[in-house]
C-alpha cells in the first residue's frame, strides 16, 4: 500500500475519532502506558540496536543523545500520558455564544484540526508525545521518524496502535512512515493532511517549510537567552544559568546566549565562570567579556548559533534595552529569561521581546509542554499562527461556528422584516 492510500486511510478514520468521546480516548490513553510499562525490555532492546548502528555510522553526538531511549525515558512517557488522561478534553468545548436573534443561536466550539503530519529526527520519545496528543485531541497523524531510530519507533507504533485498536479506536487513525521518500509525497497531501509539524534541525525544518502547500507548525531552531540585569541576586544568577545551560544541552530550550549588564558583568562573569567550568562548559565572548575571564573570541555567527553542546556565548550590554534588541535580532522567537530584582525591568522585557516564550528569575528549560501541564508537547512553535510555544493539546484544536435556529432566512432581515439582537450569552452549545 503506498503513502496515498495510506493518508487516505488516516483521513478517514479522522472523521470518526473526532466525535470519539472522551472516556474511549481516556481508556485507550490508559492502555497506551500500560502497554509501554509491558513491553519495556522489548523497547529498550530495539533501542540498543539503533544506538549501536548509529554509533557506528558516526551519528552527532546530540542526535545519540535523543535517540536514547531507556528504562527512564520510558517511566517519563507513561507519567506523561497519565497526565494527559487528567486533562479536561480540549474538543466541543464553548469559547463563544451569542443570541442572533430570538431563535436564532450561534456558537463557536473547538473541533480537531484533522489529520497532522509529523516528521521528526532521532528522538523516539516524540513518537509517544505525538501519537498520544493527537488521539486526546481526536486528530488522525501520519508519522515520520528519522531512520536512526527505526527498530525503536517500529515498537513503539506497534505499542499504540495495537492498544488502541483494543480500547475500540477506528483503525488506521495512525500510520507510521519510514521512507525518505515517503517524506516528499507526504508534503504534497494537501487533499489528505491539514497541518505539517517538522522536528529536527534548522536545514530540516526550512526544508519541509519551503516544500509544501500544507500549512506548517514549528520552529527552525532554538536560540535562547539568558539577561542578567545589573539588579540581579548573585547566587541566583548563576543557578540559572548553570540550569539554562547545562540542565540538558541537546535540546531546543537550552540557553546558547548569555548577556549581562556591564554593571554586573565584573562581579558575575567569573563566579559564572567558576560555576561553568565544572560543567566543562567552552565559553566565547566579546571583548569586553574576555577582558573580565579568559574565553574565546565570539563573532556574528555565535550570536546566531543553536549549538546543542556544552557551549555558551556571552555578551556585555550596555542595558536592558540593548539587551532586548539583540535578542530580538539574533533570537529564534523560542525562549528568552531575565534574571533581575526589578519587577519594573522584568515587565519591560516580558513586554518587549518578541518570543513565544518570555520567562523571569527561572530556567529557559521549563519552556516544555510537560512541563507546563499540557500534557507534552507536539513541538515548540515560534510562528504567529493560532499556536505559539510549548503546542498541547489546545494547539491541536481549532473551532467551528454551530448556528442553530427555527427556520430562519437571511431574507427576512434583508427585507428589513427582522434585525439581528446580537446578544452575547453565557451558554454552552447544546450540539
Amino acid at each position: 500500500m503506498g503513502i496515498n492510500e495510506f493518508a487516505a486511510l488516516v483521513k478517514a478514520a479522522s472523521i470518526s475519532l473526532a466525535a470519539m468521546s472522551a472516556d474511549r480516548k481516556n481508556e485507550a490513553l490508559a492502555r497506551i502506558a500500560g502497554a509501554l510499562a509491558d513491553r519495556r525490555d522489548e523497547i529498550v532492546k530495539a533501542n540498543r540496536e539503533d544506538l549501536v548502528r548509529s554509533e557506528s555510522e558516526n551519528l552527532a553526538e546530540p542526535l545519540l543523545k535523543r535517540l536514547k531511549f531507556d528504562e527512564a525515558k520510558i517511566e517519563e512517557a507513561v507519567e506523561g500520558i497519565h497526565s494527559l488522561i487528567k486533562l479536561e478534553d480540549p474538543v466541543g468545548k464553548t469559547l463563544f455564544s451569542m443570541e442572533m436573534d430570538d431563535g436564532l443561536e450561534l456558537y463557536r466550539t473547538t473541533c480537531p484540526i484533522g489529520v497532522i503530519g509529523v516528521i521528526f529526527e532521532s528522538r523516539p520519545d516524540a513518537l509517544v508525545q505525538i501519537s498520544t496528543l493527537c488521539l486526546k485531541s481526536g486528530n488522525g497523524v501520519l508519522l515520520k521518524g528519522g531512520s536512526e531510530a527505526r527498530e525503536t519507533n517500529r515498537v513503539l507504533a506497534d505499542v499504540v496502535i495495537k492498544a488502541t485498536r483494543e480500547a475500540g479506536v477506528p483503525a488506521n487513525w495512525i500510520k507510521l512512515l519510514e521512507t525518505r521518500a515517503e517524506v516528499g509525497e507526504m508534503l504534497k497531501m494537501d487533499e489528505f493532511i491539514d497541518l505539517i509539524i517538522p522536528r529536527g534541525s534548522n536545514e530540516f525544518v526550512r526544508y519541509i517549510m519551503d516544500n509544501s502547500r500544507i500549512p506548517v507548525m514549528g520552529h527552525a531552531e532554538g536560540i535562547c537567552h539568558c539577561y542578567v540585569d545589573e539588579d540581579f541576586d548573585m547566587d541566583m544568577a548563576v543557578k540559572i544559568v548553570v540550569d539554562s545551560k547545562t540542565q540538558y544541552v541537546a535540546v531546543c530550550n537550552a540557553t546558547e546566549t548569555l548577556l549581562v549588564h556591564e554593571r554586573a558583568a565584573s562581579g558575575f562573569l567569573p563566579a559564572l565562570k567558576k560555576a561553568l567550568d565544572e560543567k566543562r562548559v567552552e565559553i566565547v565572548g566579546c571583548p569586553k567579556t574576555r577582558e573580565i575571564i579568559p574565553a574565546g573570541p565570539a563573532g556574528e555567527e555565535d550570536w546566531r548559533a543553536e549549538y546543542l553542546d556544552y557551549k555558551l556565548s556571552v555578551k556585555v550590554v550596555g542595558s536592558l534595552d540593548e539587551a532586548i534588541g539583540h535578542i530580538n535580532r539574533y533570537g529564534s522567537g523560542h525562549t528568552d529569561s531575565i534574571i533581575t530584582t526589578s519587577r519594573d525591568k522584568a515587565s519591560r522585557f516580558m513586554s518587549l521581546v518578541d518570543s513565544g516564550n518570555v520567562f523571569w528569575n527561572c530556567s529557559t528549560r521549563f519552556s516544555d509542554g510537560f512541563r507546563y501541564g499540557l500534557g507534552a508537547e507536539v513541538g515548540i512553535s515560534t510562528g504567529k499562527i493560532h499556536a505559539r510555544g510549548p503546542v498541547g493539546l489546545e494547539g491541536l484544536v481549532i473551532y467551528k461556528y454551530k448556528l442553530i435556529g427555527n427556520g430562519h432566512t437571511v431574507a427576512e432581515y434583508a427585507n428589513r422584516e427582522k434585525t439581528f439582537k446580537h446578544r452575547k450569552m453565557d451558554k454552552p452549545c447544546p450540539l
